[in-house]
């Protein structure tokens, strides 16, 4: 195996390597989005719960 190509395949892993750390950080960022997203939604649900103490505290069901 010649030089040239050793040189050319440790540039191809090394763009792959790249890559996936960049589609890594995406996902992780997309990941961060929604769990702010529910944490806000777990504290709105708090806040009606601070509101209305008795809503879904009981349920009717008829058979």
């Amino acid at each position: 195996m010649d030089i040239a190509s050793v040189s050319m395949a440790l540039a191809n892993i090394q763009t792959q390597n790249d890559v996936s750390t960049a589609v890594l950080s995406k996902a992780l960022d997309q990941n961060e989005i929604q769990g702010q997203g529910i944490l806000k939604m777990i504290d709105s649900a708090a806040m009606e719960r601070s509101v209305n103490p008795s809503v879904g505290s009981n349920f009717d069901m008829h058979i």
